[in-house]
């Protein structure tokens, strides 16, 4: 049976029912398709009319009513006069979301939560006042229709301040192997995010609401993923073609049409330019996955295995990191490839120090950079003029 298709404007069909089936997240999202196609068939509905569509009493429809009217969903179109009843609509007339996906990855008590949107506005503005209302955000970055939120699991903060803001994170919590962010909202566009659109987007494991003191509170349930990024360089060969940045590109591809796997983003950096043996503009590329815990163990040979087939170049190098933050001294090793020519030796050390998985040949020194430099802005990735931020 198709999402909502026993909810029925038809009071022939509804008759058939006799209760709206689910938890307060499935019928909130049964009452507002319901409410939405009777606005998109008539311009309106009553409270006897959904009830009747919905197959439950006045008081449950009214209820529901009530509910939604408070936190903006619906509005009313006509009040009660003498015996005509209360007509309201829906503020959309058919069933959308800009919610594409939410995830989060997680490296000890650190969090980065990830909301990838369809409308480059919806997440202007989330980035916007996430960022303003403070509370439980640290960091609030935008890349594109991806929001990024760094926050930390348990931390004690103020609840964040709404008199200026819509939307802000409140609090995150682990219960097992699920992140639960904790939103607060003001009535209105953000509350119907939370209540229609964050529970149909690709991630999340659930979504619960609650009403109170002029405020809304969504609890957003997402797996706990790992966060994984890949540094790849020197896969093309003078007179052979090849580009590292194509081969990124497929790589990302192939890693995460299996579902393992979340593309974040690709990234292209430049390193020296005064390194003889270079190719092109001496660029190396990496990328960041939220990857699916049981599938972090064969992620390194799927990699290498990828990287070394499809690379015209012997030379080619990869390096793997995991975790969400740079160590200080790697990074300053980043900021010298940038500039001169630095052992092999030297990278490879400092690279097994870090934790940082490494195959391949030359390559591994550009890709060691590409993993270090995955804080930085772009300005600074493809400027050698703009120092690396952070050392």
């Amino acid at each position: 049976m198709a999402e909502h298709e026993h909810l029925k404007s038809s009071p022939e069909d509804a008759k058939k029912h006799t209760a709206v089936p689910g938890g307060m997240i499935a019928r909130r999202g049964q009452f507002l398709q319901a409410m939405r196609q009777m606005t998109f068939e008539t311009g309106h509905f009553t409270t006897a009319e959904l009830a009747e569509a919905a197959a439950v009493p006045r008081s449950t429809a009214q209820d529901w009513i009530n509910r939604l009217l408070q936190e903006g969903c619906i509005f009313t179109k006509d009040e009660k006069h003498g015996r005509n009843p209360a007509r309201y609509a829906s503020r959309s007339a058919m069933p959308s979301t800009t919610c594409r996906r939410i995830f989060t990855t997680v490296d000890g008590d650190e969090v980065e939560i990830f909301h990838e949107c369809l409308s480059s506005g919806c997440a202007g503005f989330c980035e916007f006042h996430h960022r303003k209302a403070g509370g439980a955000a640290l960091s609030v970055a935008r890349d594109g229709m991806l929001l990024r939120e760094r926050s930390r699991i348990g931390i004690s903060v103020p609840a964040p301040d709404l008199t200026n803001a819509a939307v802000g994170l409140a609090a995150i919590r682990r219960e097992g192997d699920v992140i639960i962010q904790t939103i607060l909202s003001v009535y209105g566009g953000p509350a119907y995010s939370l209540s229609s659109m964050m529970g149909r987007a690709k991630g999340v494991c659930g979504v619960s609401i609650n009403s109170a003191d002029g405020k809304v509170t969504g609890e957003v349930r997402t797996r706990a993923l790992v966060h994984v990024t890949v540094g790849i360089d020197d896969t093309d060969r003078k007179g052979c073609g090849g580009a590292t940045f194509a081969l990124s590109q497929a790589l990302m591809k192939y890693l995460t049409e299996s579902g393992e796997a979340i593309g974040i983003r690709h990234q292209v950096a430049v390193l020296s330019q005064d390194i003889e043996e270079k190719t092109a503009g001496n660029s190396c590329s990496f990328l960041e996955l939220a990857v699916e815990p049981e599938a972090v163990t064969g992620l390194a040979a799927k990699i290498s295995r990828f990287v070394q087939e499809e690379s015209v170049s012997e030379n080619w190098g990869v390096a793997i990191a995991q975790g969400l933050n740079v160590p200080e001294n790697l990074l300053m090793l980043a900021a010298r490839i940038r500039h001169e020519r630095v052992a092999k030796e030297e990278v490879l050390k400092a690279a097994k120090e870090c934790g940082i998985a490494t195959f391949g040949g030359r390559g591994v020194i550009g890709a060691v950079a590409a993993v270090a430099l995955r804080t930085q802005p772009q300005e600074v990735l493809l400027d050698l003029a703009n120092p690396v931020q952070g050392c």
